[in-house]
């Protein structure tokens, strides 16, 4: 038998080629997981600052919008509606994308900063001049033309966001949620100090828009100081060139995303007035506890965490997506159950029969919620893949189906209709997009769905002991609410927590 031939028949542990091959495979694999468990301490560093920063803020807006709606009308709600509707369009666009793209930046953010800069300051004038000048046919627009004085102070809050949009980056590129979070809730209190004296003494919606106004300028001085970059302006063609590439397909984006989130403001208040929009609002913003608190701080830490991912290789951010999916799913789904369960007894107990009318929008608007996070989450994969025309199609399509939606629901059911077609969109158009846009970019999500499965599993156990034991119960507005709730998600963490964790957790506290 010839050398060759016999060769045929060795095991192929025996073959230096195929022994080199597997060892370099099994060496790229174990760096691929050393990259993503570095990049994940310091996310996680980041994410819980980011929680807690986010839960300080929320708890804060929280206590303020407390003691406004008592305060208040709903009225006075409905012309800040109009006015938030118009800040939240201009946030998401005066920057131009220098605050992601700095996060995302292949290089040194000091060579960056002067040009960006630069460039965030003159958009954000320029927006700020075109809505102050243009507030008054907003205003008339979404049926509450007392709204524009509101609409020119509140929108102010965007030159502040120019001015320190490099340093923000900074802060989170270096996963510094912590200074990030301690100039927030600074900012916070200032708000308090403002709205709430404000409204005893009779300012209206002027209360909100001031308080928010003071809080941004105290927390951009905080954000310049702590982001510790050179103060030098410049412009330099290339660079401006590729952040305008970068940041222009984002701004559209999140621009057409900011008209997804307040279509509804303009179309209710233009159909039903500023009262109904009061209602409407108190619904939204109860609806977006969840996605202000958890989406606004997995946003931190995510587009910088999937960018560095994207540095490495494509498997290093697929393991980082699987990851990730599932446990926002798992924190979102019970939330998002209860809530739309026990809404009546949640906006009674909270914020007084005056606002009942707000319960069966809000159970509605948990849908939303839901999608909002999911369509959040893969944006910001997009994002970090520099995919930003891709997330312009998203919200594009999205909108195009919602706001006809909207109107022909507003005029069908009122407040009601228009919170169910938000959810029928969210669930059968911007979902769905979602998916697609990821999968064109090189994210399959088809391998995250077995994860699914317990969290599915559970929200179902939830929503059931949670009816059962309201059913059971029924002894009043707060025994309604806090009962039901507590067995429910109870029952979702036993269903979905595996017995594993809950030894670990045993065992540490043993110790």
């Amino acid at each position: 038998m010839s050398e060759s031939e016999s060769g045929q028949g060795r095991d192929a542990s025996e073959d230096p080629v195929a022994v080199g091959t597997a060892v370099a495979a099994d060496a790229e694999a174990e760096s691929t997981a050393a990259q993503v468990g570095t990049i994940g301490r310091k996310a996680g560093r980041g994410l819980r600052w980011s929680l807690v920063g986010n839960l300080g803020t929320k708890l804060g807006s929280f206590t303020i919008g407390l003691i406004l709606a008592r305060l208040l009308v709903p009225a006075d709600f409905g012309v800040f509606a109009v006015a938030a509707a118009a800040t939240a369009f201009v946030m998401h666009v005066n920057d131009i994308g220098v605050i992601a793209a700095g996060v995302q930046w292949r290089g040194r953010l000091e060579d960056m900063a002067p040009t960006g800069t630069s460039i965030a300051i003159a958009f954000s004038s320029l927006v700020y001049a075109a809505f102050f000048f243009g507030a008054p046919a907003f205003a008339t627009l979404a049926g509450t033309p007392d709204a524009a004085p509101v609409v020119r102070l509140l929108t102010l809050v965007i030159i502040v966001d120019g001015i320190t949009s490099c340093r923000s980056a900074a802060l989170m590129r270096r996963f510094e949620q912590d200074r990030l979070t301690k100039a927030t809730m600074i900012g916070m209190a200032a708000n308090f100090v403002v709205a709430v004296p404000l409204a005893f003494g009779g300012a209206g919606a002027y209360s909100f828009a001031g308080g928010q106004v003071a809080g941004s300028v105290v927390t951009g001085i905080l954000v310049w100081r702590m982001g510790a970059l050179p103060l030098r302006l410049s412009f330099d063609r290339e660079i401006a060139r590729k952040l305008l590439k970068f940041g222009i397909p984002l701004a559209a984006s999140l621009g057409v995303e900011s008209v997804l989130l307040n279509a509804d403001y303009v179309i209710v208040g233009n159909v039903l007035g500023a009262a109904a929009l009061g209602y409407y609002l108190l619904a939204f913003n109860v609806s977006n506890w969840v996605p202000g608190l958890v989406g606004t701080a997995v946003r931190y830490v995510s587009i910088p965490s999937f960018s560095r991912l994207a540095e490495q290789e494509p498997e290093a951010l697929a393991t980082g997506v699987r990851r990730s999916v599932p446990v926002l799913i798992s924190a979102i789904l019970p939330v998002a159950v209860l809530m739309a369960i026990l809404a009546p007894y949640m906006v009674v107990f909270l914020y007084s029969d005056k606002w009942a009318a707000s319960a069966d929008v809000l159970r509605f608007l948990t849908v939303l919620m839901v999608v909002r996070m999911l369509t959040s989450l893969a944006f910001d994969i997009l994002t970090s893949l520099g995919a930003t025309r891709a997330t312009v199609w998203l919200n594009a399509g999205w909108a195009i189906a919602l706001i006809p939606a909207l109107w022909f629901g507003t005029h069908l059911d009122g407040i009601r209709g228009a919170a169910i077609s938000h959810g029928i969109v969210a669930v059968v158009v911007a979902l769905p997009l979602a998916v697609i846009a990821l999968h064109r970019a090189g994210v399959p999500l088809l391998p995250v769905l077995p994860a699914l499965v317990r969290p599915a599993v559970g929200a179902v156990l939830c929503a059931v002991a949670t009816l059962i034991t309201l059913r059971l119960v029924d002894s009043g507005v707060f025994v309604n609410l806090f009962v039901p709730g507590v067995i429910g998600m109870l029952v979702f963490v036993l269903a979905v927590v595996p017995v594993e964790q809950f030894r670990q957790l045993r065992a540490r506290l043993a110790r």
